[in-house]
């Protein structure tokens, strides 16, 4: 049985790290430390959603949870739009708390993203979300990546002019709100971030 080490790891490391050990070995045990409370119930959490089984033993420093069995195909989704997934981002931070914790949510979740099986078709940034696909920005590698995993990526052009930031676009393409409305339109699914 392999063990991988997860403590002392930020949200979503640990997850992230255990998705990948368990893609690397399909079927074989796999033991990970962990510190309690949040990491460890997000990564029972993580395991169980897929359908393997987790039994938790305390260990000095934290938690070992060992994941056992095989992940249970994804079940297909009846009734699912036709169209597109559009995803909004309308905001630098993610949330209405401190600025601070907000950008730390958003860079997280969108470096999340990369990690996910099924991506948006398509980003679209307005208001300061634009500030994410700009020089400075911490998640730029990141929105790049998933440009090249096919993810069309576009900033509102009136908002990057707001911020004095239409010549520090960094990926993607500038759009405008005719196109933004268009394409929200004819989304089978948008989520707003």
């Amino acid at each position: 049985m392999k063990t991988i080490d997860c403590r002392n790891m930020a949200c979503p490391l640990p997850v992230v790290t255990v998705k990948r050990a368990l893609a690397e070995a399909p079927g074989e045990a796999l033991q990970v430390l962990l510190d309690g409370g949040a990491p460890r119930e997000n990564v029972t959490r993580f395991a169980v959603n897929r359908g393997f089984a987790v039994t938790e033993t305390l260990v000095e420093g934290g938690v070992a949870l060992e994941i056992t069995g095989e992940a249970t195909p994804a079940k297909a989704v009846i009734g699912r739009p036709v169209g597109p997934t559009v995803m909004l981002i309308a905001s630098d931070r993610l949330g209405d708390g401190p600025e601070e914790l907000g950008r730390l949510l958003m860079k997280n979740f969108v470096i999340t993203l990369l990690e996910l099986e099924r991506l948006p078709d398509r980003i679209l940034f307005v208001n300061s979300g634009v500030l994410l696909a700009t020089d400075g920005s911490e998640v730029v590698e990141a929105l790049e990546k998933l440009g090249d995993l096919g993810v069309e990526i576009f900033s509102c052009g009136i908002c990057l002019d707001y911020f004095h930031r239409r010549n520090k676009l960094r990926v993607g393409e500038i759009t405008n709100m005719f196109s933004i409305a268009e394409s929200l339109l004819a989304a089978g699914l948008v989520v707003r971030v």
